[in-house]
């Protein structure tokens, strides 16, 4: 009989058998969608999320930080277990983490940092990837011009990767066998901001710059893009992965991307937010370390992911992995790309 009723009641309600289950709510906030990598983060995350029996609600804050504020308001509203902010601007962020704390809710900052030691923090080792594109082009161009080209200024992300950046070159910097030509940031990571910075560093140098560190693989193509105006192919770095620029390391026109597998990434925070929902502590979660790193030097409960550099001596690496296919990567390659033969 009692079935027979919850039968009726699900019936009359449009309730279904997983809606009636202990599943958690687990709401992710993303600062702009507008990047390649992002939705393959989210694929990875929502598997993970779903996996662990929970639900998976999202918001797209399009580059706001006016908008990423209402929007995890009203994740919390829907009455979400936890959180996983993709932070759009790190200073703007904190009332968000207020009202989290405030309901109860842990929060997993994505990617980019939010210093708050209310906060678990799951990245890749970003000091690592800057350090990684500056060894890279280094190696090749050890004396002469650079450019870099940063990300957006409100992202700490940038920080992080030119202090791994300078790491390596500024011992060359100091010498004087390295000058950085031009330096710049580039407003929401975006390709063109980019393109336009890296014209007008050619500009203002008579085109003579003789190697790019670009932070992203987005912006590197607008780097490209600039370079190739005027008939200039040099090394240039970049990471993320993303499949274009696996094709211009491929092509010869990008000497690096360091790919940070997103799939890696959004899997741990599925599995992280889940466990943290379930009411595990921030320093309970396995592989966590401290750390203080950020501006203000809180320490906090954090993941580190290593990366991985791809050049042309080890694109079969992302192809083996399923990451991107081998006619994807390898279309126009120039000879001896490992993993184009």
């Amino acid at each position: 009989m009692r079935n027979a009723i919850l039968v009726a009641v699900m019936a009359v309600t449009g309730f279904s058998s997983a809606a009636l289950a202990e599943g958690k709510k687990i709401g992710v906030s993303w600062a702009s969608f507008q990047e390649e990598r992002w939705k393959i983060d989210e694929a990875a995350m929502v598997a993970a999320i779903e996996a662990a029996g929970n639900t998976y609600v999202n918001a797209d804050a399009q580059s706001s930080s006016t908008k990423q504020l209402a929007d995890i308001e009203a994740l919390i509203t829907q009455g979400v277990d936890a959180l996983i902010i993709n932070a759009w601007d790190k200073d703007a962020i904190g009332p968000a983490i207020e009202l989290a704390a405030a309901q109860g809710i842990p929060v997993v900052g994505y990617d980019r940092l939010i210093e708050d030691d209310r906060t678990f923090y799951l990245t890749f080792d970003n000091v690592g990837v800057g350090r990684i594109i500056a060894e890279t082009i280094f190696a090749q161009v050890p004396t002469g011009n650079y450019a870099i080209i940063k990300g957006d200024p409100g992202d700490p992300n940038a920080g992080f990767l030119l202090q791994g950046m300078m790491s390596v070159i500024q011992g060359a910097v100091d010498s004087g066998d390295i000058k950085i030509v031009g330096e710049a940031f580039s407003d929401g990571w975006k390709p063109e901001s980019a393109q336009t910075n890296m014209e007008q560093i050619l500009t203002a140098n008579n085109n003579e710059v003789d190697a790019v560190l670009s932070q992203n693989d987005g912006m590197a193509g607008g780097v490209v893009a600039a370079l190739g105006a005027q008939g200039l192919v040099i090394p240039v770095g970049g990471q993320d992965g993303d499949l274009a620029a696996i094709n211009r390391v491929a092509r010869g026109t990008q000497t690096v991307s360091v790919w940070k597998d997103a799939r890696q990434l959004g899997k741990a925070a599925g599995e992280i937010a889940s466990a943290l929902a379930d009411g595990a502590s921030l320093d309970s979660i396995e592989g966590a370390t401290k750390f203080s790193g950020g501006e203000k030097g809180v320490e906090m409960n954090a993941i580190l992911l290593a990366p991985t550099p791809l050049t042309k001596d080890n694109l079969n690496v992302a192809i083996d992995a399923g990451h991107i296919t081998k006619e994807q990567a390898c279309e126009g390659a120039m000879a001896g790309v490992v993993g184009c033969e």
